[in-house]
């Protein structure tokens, strides 16, 4: 299953503010809500730890 990090960015310095890991299903509904409040945020595919 695929997994994304997705991180919240201060207004003022791009800094990450914090972060959370969801599966890909969460993802457009995150983006959704960030988008409804103007909230910045950064997407990556998130680590995966060694089989």
């Amino acid at each position: 299953m695929q997994r994304f990090e997705i991180m919240r960015l201060d207004d003022v310095d791009g800094n990450a503010v914090d972060s959370t890991v969801v599966d890909a299903a969460s993802v457009n509904r995150i983006v959704q809500q960030a988008a409804a409040i103007g909230q910045r945020i950064y997407i990556r595919p998130a680590e995966t730890a060694a089989r």
